[in-house]
């Protein structure tokens, strides 16, 4: 489904994550250079972390990997920045999936499910990857998984005015009342963690932004999120960079979780 903002492998050894928790209570994940031996096992989910703002050098490469749709869609954005975007986002989401499928770039076919989510053509139905791509400003993260679904959904922390009255609109009970509970400066991070782990589940499901009061999520500013929902789903929490917040939603239990720098 298509990104919502909020209205205005190998297996993954423990020696490889910073476990430092920050006021949010997601695990701030050391962001490690691509291994050589890029493996993806049933229980592992991989993130990478992708830099939109890439030189002209680089855009010009990426550009040539693109199909003919996806080079029309960019022609559409008005803002030369946000179409540079666009180019480097489904580039180099491109290039991360023909590592894993080891084919070129310019090889991968998607197909569109009904809300406009992209998944894989079906004559890659044999790889069972599954990915899920969100952005916001300069920045994108990329979740991808084998024969899982995952979602992810990722947000920077900004004032927002009336956020009361948004969490009433959108959320639970239980998750207003938790919201109203808080000191203004941990309402608004609070709000964004809610807001992101329900849009992760939301669009690995393929599912739409009206069912966003239907998904209930278990959190307090000392607590890692839980989706209340469906108990047969794991969510992760991070915080890519500073003054932002990030929600993975994936199918299963006792994953591992392994995150690279692009």
């Amino acid at each position: 489904m298509p990104h919502q903002s909020p209205p205005k492998v190998e297996h993954s050894k423990s020696t490889h994550l910073l476990l430092l928790c920050n006021s949010m209570t997601a695990v701030n994940y050391q962001w490690l250079p691509v291994s050589a031996d890029l493996t993806l096992l049933q229980d592992d989910v991989h993130i990478w972390r992708i830099n939109l703002d890439q030189p002209e050098a680089q855009l010009q490469q990426l550009t040539q990997t693109l199909s003919s749709d996806e080079l029309g869609r960019a022609k559409r954005f008005y803002k030369e920045q946000h179409r540079h975007r666009f180019i480097a986002g489904r580039g180099i989401l491109r290039a991360i999936l023909g590592r894993y499928l080891g084919v070129e770039p310019q090889q991968l076919q998607f197909s569109y499910q009904s809300l406009g989510k992209p998944v894989l053509a079906d004559n890659f139905n044999e790889s069972k990857l599954w990915f899920n791509l969100t952005h916001s400003q300069g920045l994108a993260l990329c979740a991808v998984g084998h024969d899982r679904l995952v979602g992810i959904d990722l947000e920077y922390i900004r004032p927002i005015s009336d956020v009361l009255n948004l969490a009433k609109r959108y959320f639970s009970p239980g998750e207003y009342a938790v919201m109203r509970s808080l000191p203004p400066h941990q309402m608004q991070e609070v709000f964004f963690r809610y807001w992101t782990c329900k849009e992760a589940y939301l669009k690995a499901t393929g599912a739409g932004i009206s069912q966003l009061e239907q998904i209930e999520i278990l959190l307090t500013p000392e607590e890692p999120a839980k989706l209340k929902t469906d108990q047969q789903w794991s969510l992760f929490e991070l915080v890519p960079v500073k003054n932002s917040v990030a929600a993975v939603a994936v199918e299963g239990r006792g994953l591992n979780l392994k995150c690279w720098q692009y």
